[in-house]
């Protein structure tokens, strides 16, 4: 699978990948749909503290769990990947490199 993204970069998704987040972040499975939405139109996008070479994109969902941020987090070098997604109540620490206004 293959998504656009707001840094304008085409991220991949290979089956591998999809099954680690499946089996280790189920609750992210009914909402795998979203994962689109969250590279093409995030709320943030995130440096992590440990990679610069990966970025979080957080986007917030009210109907996810009485309000969550569904989180696609992305290796960026030659070949752009999706190394997981998941849920969470609130977005983490890095550096800030978009918000939506």
């Amino acid at each position: 699978m293959k998504f656009k993204s707001k840094i304008g970069k085409i991220i991949e998704l290979i089956p591998e990948r999809k099954n680690h987040i499946f089996e280790f972040h189920p609750d992210v499975k009914a909402h795998f749909a979203k994962v689109s939405k969250v590279l093409e139109s995030p709320d943030q996008i995130r440096k992590s503290k440990y990679d610069p070479e990966v970025l979080l994109f957080y986007k917030y969902f009210a109907n996810i769990k009485e309000g969550k941020y569904l989180t696609v987090v992305v290796k960026i070098d030659k070949r752009s990947f999706i190394l997981t997604s998941y849920l969470t109540d609130k977005i983490i620490t890095g550096e800030k490199i978009y918000e939506k206004k």
